[in-house]
């Protein structure tokens, strides 16, 4: 691939600190939202399914452990994420381009991909809520790419930044 940028391996010293503190910072915040998705719906299918669409109830008389959200709380959980995780992936993206390790058809899938997942994993989340419980196993699947790509793009960042000589 012809690349005007340097490589991140290419970069000062300083820069390459610079955005590897940045890098392990970022990940130490989305890791402690990973324990908060576990936290509120111990990462299942039927977890998932409860966390949006409320807890099943066997009669009328049984109280539920959680309520359905409300569509003010699915629009600020949506608007919050899609704003959040879209400039995530913009800084992660930025730097996986001046990587030196995955190139080519792999580079862009990779920095295009976690984009699609985003809007699938909040996307899914609506259907969960208002028509059906199947779209928890949309959530879980987008949501393991999402994660999958970040962890992936940091991980190819941070040894190209860190460990890889000329």
């Amino acid at each position: 691939m012809n690349n005007s940028l340097p490589r991140l391996f290419e970069l000062p010293e300083k820069v390459r600190y610079f955005f590897a503190a940045f890098l392990l910072v970022l990940t130490i915040g989305v890791s402690i939202g990973l324990v908060y998705v576990n936290r509120t719906t111990a990462m299942t299918a039927d977890g998932t399914t409860e966390h949006y669409a409320g807890s099943t109830l066997g009669d009328e008389l049984d109280i539920p452990d959680k309520y359905p959200k409300e569509i003010e709380g699915m629009l600020l959980t949506t608007h919050t994420h899609l704003i959040s995780f879209s400039f995530i992936f913009f800084f992660l993206g930025a730097f996986f381009y001046m990587n030196s390790i995955v190139t080519n058809g792999w580079k862009t899938f990779l920095m295009i991909e976690p984009f699609v997942s985003v809007l699938g994993t909040f996307g899914s989340i609506w259907g969960i809520r208002y028509y059906s419980a199947l779209f928890s196993i949309a959530t879980l699947v987008f949501g393991i790419l999402t994660y999958l790509s970040f962890y992936l793009i940091v991980a190819v960042c941070l040894y190209d930044l860190l460990l890889k000589k000329d």
